[in-house]
């Protein structure tokens, strides 16, 4: 086994900066773009009046005059992740406009052309994603001060006022809180192949501290998001057209496929953080739940999806700590394993809050001119999954991660 050993020396360090991922932000996009090039005034003009031109259902008339505009004046990879936000927040009003009732099942060229023209570039789908919602929807009031609620907005909104941009914003703290333990994750992987038992205790306690960060940033939904507006106006704008009975043959994207296309709509699961997570916890999910994340995977940018597999392909962190016979590291793998389940149960918690208590408030009261709520996905997350039995499911596995030293 010598051989192996010397091989694993000389393997080059794992860096965030090979897989596009901010030292400084994590999977967060640094500081989006908020305007795209004169050219696409159209598109911009509409987005940012998003809420009012769905409150009046003027949306769509104004979509159908919208002009074919050419995707080659996007330069870079900013306006490129920009011109996806503003295309599939356009996207996502244009087909629940008038509710999950009257669902638009055919996409305009006009707006089909170009939204998979520049997914096809990013390697995205052609649908809003956590990636867009979250990752590049977010600008600081003042950059010179720190990323707190106070000091940032999201770039374009949906109905639900101050909820969605709570939720929004949440969900960008979230993932900020994330950064730590994202660099935790890059300088354990490097303590294994080392080895350095220092510098990988430092890791762990580093990971266990962001998980717990992350719980508490989570913990800002309960004060900025109110249940009754997520559910019944929010969250159908981020339901998608695959396993969605409001929209079974899924939504043809005129120019494009003579087939209509089925896609998830946007959800936590497309979120790195738990993804890379779980890989270097060694956590291993059920069938069914494992089958949906990796779906999941196919909606992240590659780049962030690189970097799982990365994590996943890494010395196995479990082997490494059985057979060193270390009690204080096992006890702070063990201490991120139970942070995690943690997690998992407060994230649990904080669903059955806003979607299943919520469903039959929203039942007994029918909210003005808006959509109202998706009853197609009533005990189910905008990913399409039966959102309370897969989200016990994940934590249960996750807990089955802690490590027992043999003998």
């Amino acid at each position: 086994m010598e051989p192996e050993s010397q091989n694993l020396k000389t393997a080059p360090p794992l860096t965030l900066g090979r897989f596009h991922i901010s030292e400084d932000y994590g999977f967060l996009l640094p500081n989006p773009l908020k305007k795209l090039p004169d050219h696409y005034r159209p598109w911009m003009e509409i987005a940012s009046r998003l809420p009012h031109l769905i409150g009046s259902h003027q949306l769509r008339a104004q979509v159908n005059e919208m002009p074919l505009l050419n995707c080659q004046f996007l330069t870079g990879y900013r306006e490129q992740r920009l011109a996806h936000l503003v295309l599939t927040f356009i996207t996502m009003g244009y087909v629940w406009q008038d509710g999950e009732a009257q669902p638009k099942e055919v996409l305009p060229r006009t707006l089909a052309l170009p939204l998979v023209e520049v997914s096809r570039n990013l390697g995205l789908p052609p649908i809003l994603l956590h990636s867009d919602l979250v990752l590049a929807n977010w600008a600081t009031r003042n950059p010179g001060r720190p990323l707190e609620i106070r000091n940032l907005d999201p770039i374009f909104l949906f109905p639900g006022g101050e909820s969605l941009r709570g939720f929004i914003l949440v969900t960008v703290l979230v993932e900020k809180a994330a950064v730590p333990g994202i660099k935790a994750l890059v300088q354990a992987v490097n303590a294994v192949l080392l080895p350095s038992p220092d510098s990988l205790l430092q890791a762990l306690q580093r990971l266990r501290i962001s998980i717990q960060d992350i719980t508490r940033a989570l913990g800002q939904m309960h004060d900025y998001v109110d249940p009754d507006i997520f559910y019944s106006v929010i969250r159908i704008f981020f339901s998608g057209w695959k396993d969605n009975p409001a929209m079974p043959a899924g939504l043809l994207y005129e120019g494009v496929s003579k087939e209509p296309l089925n896609y998830s709509g946007a959800s936590a699961a497309q979120s790195s953080v738990l993804h890379a997570f779980d890989e270097f916890l060694g956590v291993r999910h059920s069938k069914e739940s494992a089958d949906f994340l990796h779906r999941m995977r196919d909606y992240m940018p590659p780049s962030h999806r690189a970097f799982i597999e990365e994590i996943h392909s890494a010395p196995s962190l479990r082997d490494h700590i059985l057979s060193s016979g270390n009690s204080e590291l096992l006890t702070a793998h063990n201490q991120c394993v139970e942070a995690l389940a943690a997690l998992r149960s407060y994230h649990l918690a904080m669903v059955t809050k806003y979607l299943i208590t919520a469903a039959p408030k929203a039942k007994g009261r029918r909210t003005s001119h808006l959509p109202g709520p998706p009853q197609a996905l009533e005990d189910r997350g905008t990913g399409g999954t039966a959102v309370v039995r897969f989200l016990k499911s994940v934590r249960d596995k996750t807990l089955e991660a802690i490590l027992h030293q043999s003998g």
